[in-house]
């Protein structure tokens, strides 16, 4: 493996950068505080481990090269990011109709973060493609793939880790400060827009 030092700087650029992810932890962290934002970023996790293990497998080389199997997964990802933006919005209505207290949450929302976390990631087939067209140039060319593929698979998830920790954190003391109801719908609504807007983009995109 070459240049590992360069590898990690590069994640940490990329990582920060926003995305359907980042979109989905600041949603759960404000709507169910930290412990949301934490299940949720759990559930990234755990997607990135199965991205990392499909592309030391292969599989994510299957994934990119079938246009039909990266359709049916880019579009069900799309579906699934667009139903979660809408979910939000649909919520924000209910409350402005029923006079709701803003802080009042459904015992299964806490539930749902892990999932929406894991599917979020798990269904977005740019991640594999990311993978497999980021990480063979850091390889030198001849050598087998599998243990860099699973270093800076294992790496990237390590990092992308810290920093959803690191952002939980502030977004939960961005809420913290603005407890009034009407900034929170505010904030709300904007992540629901913008979550329906990755969505849309993920479903217009096309495979490289």
């Amino acid at each position: 493996m070459e240049n590992f030092f360069l590898f990690v700087l590069m994640c940490i650029f990329l990582i920060i950068l926003p995305g359907p992810d980042t979109a989905v932890v600041t949603k759960n962290t404000l709507i169910n505080q930290r412990i949301g934002g934490l299940k949720t970023s759990l559930g990234i996790i755990c997607a990135l481990l199965c991205h990392t293990f499909a592309a030391v497998l292969g599989l994510s080389a299957i994934i990119v090269k079938s246009a039909l199997l990266f359709s049916i997964i880019k579009y069900a990802g799309a579906v699934y990011l667009i139903y979660l933006g809408a979910k939000i919005l649909w919520s924000l209505v209910k409350k402005d109709g029923t006079n709701i207290p803003v802080d009042i949450k459904r015992p299964d929302e806490n539930k749902s973060c892990f999932k929406q976390g894991f599917f979020t990631d798990l269904l977005n087939p740019k991640v594999a493609l990311f993978f497999l067209s980021f990480f063979p140039q850091f390889v030198e060319r001849g050598n087998d793939t599998f243990l860099p593929f699973l270093i800076m698979g294992l790496t990237f998830t390590v990092l992308s880790a810290l920093w959803l920790v690191i952002f939980v954190y502030f977004i939960n003391v961005v809420n913290d400060l603005m407890r009034k109801p009407r900034a929170k719908h505010v904030i709300e609504g904007i992540t629901g827009t913008i979550i329906i807007g990755f969505g849309i983009k993920l479903a217009l995109e096309k495979a490289d």
